[in-house]
C-alpha cells in the first residue's frame, strides 16, 4: 500500500463526537486525504453541497438529524450537486441494522469500534469497487 494512499480524495466526516471526529480527521489527513469534518448531519450535507467530494464518512446516530435523513438529504441533491456521492456509515449499531443501511443507500457499514486497516480497506474499497 502506497504510503499516501488517499492522496487526491476529499472525505467528509460526519461525526458528532470531538474525539472521534478528531481522530478521523488526523489519521485521514496522515493518510493523504483532504478532509472536511462536520459536527452534524446539517454540516454534512452543507459539506457536499460546496465541496463535492469523493467519499462521506457519516455516524449514524446524531442528535437532530441522523444518518439516515442525512444520505436521504445527499440523494435528494442529484447528481450534479453531488449526491451521488458514496456514503459509508459507521454506528455501533450495525451488526443489527447493516441491511438496513444497505437497504438506505449507504455504500459500506463500518461497525465501531473499528481497525484502523479496517478503515482504510473499506474507504478504499468504495472508492476503488
Amino acid at each position: 500500500m502506497s504510503q499516501k494512499p488517499l492522496s487526491n480524495f476529499t472525505i467528509v466526516v460526519v461525526e458528532d463526537q470531538d474525539d472521534m471526529r478528531t481522530s478521523l480527521d488526523m489519521f485521514l489527513g496522515h493518510l493523504g486525504a483532504n478532509v472536511v469534518v462536520a459536527n452534524n448531519a446539517f454540516e454534512g450535507v452543507e459539506a457536499v453541497k460546496t465541496r463535492h467530494p469523493n467519499l462521506v464518512l457519516a455516524d449514524i446516530k446524531m442528535p437532530g438529524r441522523d444518518g439516515f435523513d442525512m444520505l436521504r438529504k445527499i440523494r435528494a441533491l442529484g447528481r450534479a450537486a453531488g449526491g451521488s456521492v458514496p456514503v459509508i456509515a459507521m454506528s455501533a449499531l450495525v451488526a443489527h441494522a447493516s441491511a438496513r443501511m444497505v437497504e438506505a443507500g449507504f455504500q459500506a457499514c463500518l461497525p465501531k469500534p473499528f481497525t484502523p486497516d479496517k478503515l482504510v480497506e473499506t474507504i478504499l474499497t468504495v472508492l476503488h469497487g
